[in-house]
């Protein structure tokens, strides 16, 4: 619904960084950032992004996987770890 407030947030392989600072401040919503344990330089990027949020942020690292998380078992890995924070978020 428009106006609503969004109450978690979960990025996966995703450029957080791109958003620039300013805006990573703002973020009021919980958010997972997941990457891909062989994909080190988005991984540096959400790390860095991650250090500019002031809300609830947390970086989970698929082992194993490449930016695309077309390993076997890679995106279920995914999907519960996203399943699992919304769980955790949206439950209140």
């Amino acid at each position: 619904a428009r106006g609503a407030a969004v109450r978690a947030v979960v990025s996966r392989g995703g450029r957080p960084d791109l958003a620039g600072g300013g805006a990573l401040s703002r973020v009021t919503a919980p958010t997972l950032l997941i990457v891909g344990g062989e994909d080190r330089e988005v991984l540096a990027l959400n790390r860095s992004a991650a250090g500019l949020m002031t809300c609830p942020v947390s970086i989970e690292v698929v082992p194993g996987a490449t930016h695309l998380f077309e390993e076997p078992g890679a995106l279920e890995e995914v999907a519960q770890l996203a399943a699992g924070w919304f769980r955790r978020w949206l439950a209140a």
